[in-house]
């Protein structure tokens, strides 16, 4: 697009979305205060039309921006439904860093994470650039496959059972290109990025929820069959849309996507008797047609979201009656699994004395929460730092340690105590 066509395109827009920075050093994992961040128009870098600090916790605050109307995003149009900012990030002792093509979509928080490298490290300017959403340019057509895998070939490899693992390595291009990079990304990080490249976050929440359930068990799939290392490949998964899925690295997640992955990042997609996660092919619809009739639309699936449909019953008028969701038999990577009830006010044990552990290791590093006595009661002062933490990280702040929370405590502290034990 002509960049002065984009920047008037964006400066006429009539709707609204919310924007926020998170900015960590890339070594500690832990928040850098007092970043100064500059938002521009995307193309005009001399336009800054904010110029925001960040808190301890290394967040900016919430602020609204101009985005395109909200009914771009919920039909197939020629006009973009999102606007693009661009992002320059300066702090004390680290390379400046730019993300250029962060998209803000209407009615919806776009969070963007920046990552800074130490100036002892690097001495060279980091620079982003996110390509445009695949329901807006067109990525090459998926590659059709068997949905399931065949396992009794000689030198097979198969994991015994499926688990969730904490890493995914993503290689950045198609299986051919060998100068591509290889990406170690946590796995739940890996399904919200590509979640937020490839569907439109203002869809209804069981077309999400479906399209995060197809993403994951394809995912799973790659892990389960150990499809690529089998191919003498040093990776899990690649960026290409003709092999798999579309992952931007540093490009922004939606709040929608990253709620609904926390919510169900342990599952994914089965058939009776079949054990290995089905591998679920889709495409838009729209813009690319379906190589096979069994393959979920996401245009399709977002139709069927606005007259009502569950996630299950989207998934099912694509793929069949007999898809069901699975649950993985472990996450790796964390200290202790969900122990299956929310800790509130009154609930008391081990899991609770773990969580205010926890919880005092992490605001080491995030000065904005209290710490709190280690006692296994879970009381006011609990509850209090448990409501902060999830105010710092945009959980829903109830102070009661449910699902979601339970394993965003386990995934910070594991950041954060991993390099407190390097030092």
């Amino acid at each position: 697009m002509d960049l002065d066509k984009n920047r008037r395109m964006q400066q006429e827009n009539v709707d609204r979305g919310r924007y926020q920075v998170s900015v960590v050093d890339q070594l500690s994992n832990r928040p850098v205060e007092n970043a100064r961040v500059k938002i521009s128009y995307t193309g005009d870098p001399d336009s800054v039309i904010e110029e925001l600090v960040t808190n301890s916790s290394g967040r900016t605050p919430v602020i609204e921006l101009k985005t395109p109307p909200l009914e771009y995003s919920m039909e197939p149009v020629e006009q973009q439904p999102y606007a693009e900012y661009t992002v320059q990030i300066d702090a004390e002792g680290f390379e400046s860093e730019e993300v250029a093509g962060s998209e803000v979509l209407p009615q919806v928080l776009s969070s963007q994470p920046v990552m800074l490298v130490a100036r002892s490290v690097s001495e060279e300017y980091q620079r982003i650039v996110i390509p445009p959403h695949t329901l807006f340019y067109e990525y090459p057509p998926k590659i059709e496959e068997a949905e399931i895998k065949p396992v009794n070939e000689t030198g097979e490899i198969v994991l015994s059972k499926v688990v969730v693992p904490e890493y995914v390595i993503v290689h950045d291009g198609p299986v051919g290109d060998t100068s591509a990079e290889n990406y170690y990304v946590k796995y739940k990080d890996y399904i919200k990025n590509v979640a937020s490249s490839e569907i439109y976050a203002t869809w209804p929440e069981d077309t999400i929820r479906a399209n995060v359930l197809a993403i994951m068990s394809f995912t799973l799939n790659r892990v389960y069959t150990e499809w690529y290392r089998n191919k003498g490949k040093d990776y899990t998964i690649t960026s290409s849309t003709a092999y798999d899925h579309k992952w931007i690295r540093g490009r922004n997640i939606f709040d929608s996507i990253d709620r609904i992955v926390d919510e169900l990042f342990e599952n994914y997609l089965s058939r009776p008797n079949v054990r290995q996660p089905i591998l679920t092919q889709y495409c838009d619809g729209k813009q690319v047609q379906c190589r096979n009739r069994g393959w979920m639309t996401q245009w399709g699936s977002k139709a069927l979201g606005d007259q009502g449909y569950s996630a299950i019953e989207i998934l099912r008028a694509f793929y069949g009656n007999d898809m069901y969701i699975n649950v993985a038999e472990a996450v790796s990577g964390v200290p202790a699994s969900w122990p299956g009830f929310d800790l509130t006010l009154g609930v008391s044990g081990s899991k609770v004395m773990q969580i205010q552990e926890q919880l005092n290791v992490i605001a080491d590093a995030y000065p904005a929460l209290p710490k709190v006595m280690v006692d296994g009661i879970y009381g006011k002062e609990t509850q209090n730092a448990v409501r902060i933490f999830q105010g710092i990280f945009g959980l829903g702040e109830t102070g009661i340690v449910d699902y979601p929370t339970w394993y965003k405590i386990q995934e910070i502290y594991v950041a954060v105590s991993r390099i407190a034990e390097l030092n």
